[in-house]
């Protein structure tokens, strides 16, 4: 069966500046309680840093989170999709990228995210 994702997309992300530090990325993941926020640069969609990427690109590498920007370890090319693609074309794509988070663009236009969670939900209901 193919789920459109339409319905699963939050509109609503939480966002930082790339030149923010990585502890001020983590509060804010901590704080609103996400996986991931949204990298931004002059008001333009950057990167994505994620639980993964504080774990793997700092934390395991004794980086100190209070120093390290977060334009150094962010993801930079994210996995994007569009609101018409099929829950199965979003979990293959997180599949192959190995990533739990897409950024979803209608054209140029960023209108939000889906998550891993987000797909499981949509295929239980």
């Amino acid at each position: 069966m193919a789920w459109n994702i339409t319905s699963k997309i939050v509109p609503k992300v939480v966002t930082i500046n790339a030149n923010h530090t990585v502890i001020d990325a983590a509060t804010l993941i901590a704080k609103e309680f996400v996986g991931s926020v949204v990298i931004t640069n002059s008001s333009k969609i950057s990167g994505i840093f994620t639980k993964r990427n504080l774990i793997m690109r700092v934390v395991g590498k004794k980086r100190d989170p209070e120093r390290v920007k977060i334009k150094e370890v962010m993801t930079k090319d994210v996995a994007k999709v569009s609101p018409r693609d099929t829950a199965n074309h979003c979990l293959n794509l997180m599949k192959k990228r190995r990533c739990r988070h897409l950024l979803v663009f209608d054209g140029d236009e960023f209108v939000g995210i889906v998550s891993l969670r987000n797909m499981v939900t949509l295929m239980m209901e």
